[in-house]
């Protein structure tokens, strides 16, 4: 089931029209469908395809095991030897004489996973691709992993790869539009608070949203997913918490734990931690924003033009946020069987997280408001949630003629008091000459006759235009 990845696919098909092999990096969190893009784009231009695998590191393995690993991955796809190596000079090797003369797109998958037990894997990789595999013409190699810090570190940012790579690519949640198609037919017969409901636990993570019975309610789907001993959302967070980073976790659960409550500066995820703020924490949010857990929401101060101060942090990973709320405190009475629920509205605190969950699928699908505000041909300054005190706009668009505040509402019926809300806001803004102040409601329940009437709001985006 493969479904978008348009902009990826064909930045990679790009590739062919070069002469010369290409060198590709492909990074994000797991279950994202890196694998899957890389295998698409392979199927779509006929290109012989071969993957092989990192073996996830553990306390008994070695280097050895990798390499064995390595070399019978690769001899069950192009036959020959299954000998296992001495060393990565010798595996290279042995790949570099299995690629031939046609199209052909090597996968090295969990590549920090396969370097991890020798420290010169990325220097010996350099070496076998400038002088073994950069002679193949009809090349497409791609290193791909879900420990997106260690790929910057030693391929991204490493200076003996300056001028070698042709592409990096960074995969993200799918859009809204693209994760209704999981639907299929039924999308349209299908309540969009029962889409957005179940959205909102999974986000745009393909593999997730494979597991949707569309025949099923929200509240079933849901129960399925994550409150099962099996299910794939109660199991998941530890594996792909733990994938995520070369080391220990250390801190950075604990700041997931913090964030999940809203989002906060470095100073107030220290006093969250009961820590002093200090550079190591900082030095966790940036892996967890790497690895795709959080957003550094900054930008432009509306009210003084200038750049924010301090960077707030936001748990936008809804999966994470939902399993941290709600799956993590019931772990045990789930592994028993135990927990059950007739509605999700039994669940405490429903309104209020599914309220914070559907601000984040809006705020990370930022990019699919801009036609629909006349934005999508500007230069955007900023687009991030804003918040200071006595003041918060859940979304602002900035450019240098215009401010955007978009208010986000999920509620079964919305009433007057969006328009007063708004226009508080607008008055705490206040004007700056050359700069003009619009408004934009983007909503999921019943919007109360005067809203519209009153047409305060210059743009009404009702969220099921977004899934379509």
């Amino acid at each position: 089931m493969f479904y978008g990845r348009d902009d990826q696919l064909e930045a990679l098909m790009a590739l062919w029209n070069k002469r010369v092999p290409s060198l590709v990096t492909c990074r994000g969190r797991r279950r994202i469908g890196k694998s899957t893009l890389v295998a698409e784009f392979a199927r779509r231009t006929s290109s012989r395809f071969i993957k092989i695998e990192g073996l996830r590191p553990k306390e008994k393995l070695s280097n050895a095991d990798e390499l064995a690993s390595f070399a019978r991955q690769l001899a069950r796809q192009t036959g020959g030897d299954d000998t296992p190596p001495t060393d990565w000079d010798r595996a290279f090797a042995r790949l570099d004489e299995k690629i031939g003369t046609g199209k052909t797109v090597v996968l090295l998958d969990e590549i920090s996973w396969m370097g991890h037990y020798d420290a010169a894997f990325p220097e010996t990789f350099k070496v076998a691709w400038d002088n073994l595999f950069k002679r193949h013409q009809r090349l497409v190699m791609i290193l791909c992993g879900s420990v997106s810090s260690w790929i910057r570190e030693n391929i991204v940012d490493n200076g003996a790869f300056a001028g070698r790579r042709s592409l990096d690519i960074v995969v993200r949640e799918l859009p809204l539009r693209v994760c209704a198609r999981f639907w299929g037919a039924a999308a349209e017969r299908t309540d969009v608070r029962e889409i957005i409901d179940i959205l909102s636990v999974t986000g745009g993570v393909p593999r997730y949203l494979e597991e949707i019975d569309p025949a099923l309610s929200a509240a079933e789907n849901i129960r399925r997913m994550a409150f099962l001993p099996n299910g794939i959302l109660a199991t998941d967070f530890e594996d792909i918490f733990r994938d995520a980073f070369d080391r220990s976790p250390g801190i950075r659960a604990d700041i997931l734990r913090a964030l999940s409550g809203g989002p906060k500066n470095v100073a107030g995820v220290a006093a969250a931690l009961g820590r002093a703020k200090s550079g190591h924490i900082s030095a966790a949010l940036e892996t967890l924003e790497e690895a795709g857990f959080v957003s550094a929401d900054e930008g432009v101060n509306p009210e003084t033009g200038t750049p924010v101060q301090q960077k707030r942090y936001r748990l936008s990973d809804n999966y994470a946020r939902f399993y941290l709320r709600y799956i993590e405190p019931a772990l045990k009475m789930i592994g028993k069987g135990a927990y059950a629920f007739a509605s999700l509205d039994q669940l405490e605190g429903w309104d209020s997280v599914m309220g914070l969950a559907f601000e984040n699928l809006v705020v990370n699908n930022f990019r699919e408001l801009l036609p629909r505000l006349g934005l999508d041909r500007s230069l955007l300054l900023s687009a991030a949630p804003f918040r200071r005190k006595n003041l918060q706009v859940d979304l602002l668009l900035q450019t240098s003629l215009s401010l955007c505040l978009v208010e986000v509402k999920r509620r079964k019926e919305i009433g007057r008091e969006v328009v007063t809300d708004m226009a508080e806001k607008i008055g705490k803004i206040g004007k700056r000459p050359g700069r003009s102040l619009k408004t934009a409601l983007v909503y999921c329940g019943s919007l109360h006759p005067s809203i519209e009437a009153e047409g305060y709001f210059d743009a009404l985006i009702d969220i099921r235009s977004l899934l379509v």
